[in-house]
């Protein structure tokens, strides 16, 4: 890969790479700098990676430090829990349907998370998030289920909260 083909997929898929791990991880920083470290990473090895390829490696490589950055908060926050107070519950008239369905997402296993934002959010196939999350297109399909109906399963009834 050269400089031209490398500053283009920088163009093509920069935005998309910054929404995923920014849904992911929820802190603007963190998400600018999984962008930055999976854009060094593709410079560093672009002899490796074919300018086809990209695509999927810079997701699975913001993938694999999303994870690293959710197991590091999941940590962080259990240590807080132990001494903090209950958690007050949301009421579904005081938050807008969009906060909702953040708070909802949180509560998915990272698979399924990343699977339903690469394929609802981004509008990945099926093939190209199984590339990514190294998992068959069966498995995604799964996952995919799975989280909806973990989704469905949380937000209860449309009619409920609109």
């Amino acid at each position: 890969m050269n400089q031209e083909e490398y500053q283009q997929i920088v163009n093509d898929h920069a935005d998309a790479l910054y929404r995923f791990s920014l849904k992911n991880i929820k802190v603007i920083e963190e998400a600018k700098e999984i962008v930055q470290n999976s854009f060094e990473k593709l410079w560093v090895h672009r002899q490796e990676v074919h300018p086809e390829k990209a695509k999927s490696y810079l997701f699975t490589l913001a993938y694999r430090n999303c994870i690293d950055i959710i197991r590091k908060q999941k940590k962080e926050s259990e240590l807080d829990m132990i001494h903090k107070e209950p958690q007050q519950h949301y009421n579904p008239h005081l938050i807008g349907v969009k906060a909702l369905i953040d708070k909802a997402l949180t509560k998915l296993n990272e698979i399924q998370r990343s699977a339903i934002l690469l394929r609802d959010y981004e509008g990945y196939s099926y093939a190209e998030i199984g590339e990514i999350l190294s998992l068959n297109e069966s498995q995604v399909k799964v996952q995919i289920f799975r989280g909806r109906k973990k989704l469905q399963s949380i937000l209860g009834n449309v009619e409920d909260i609109i």
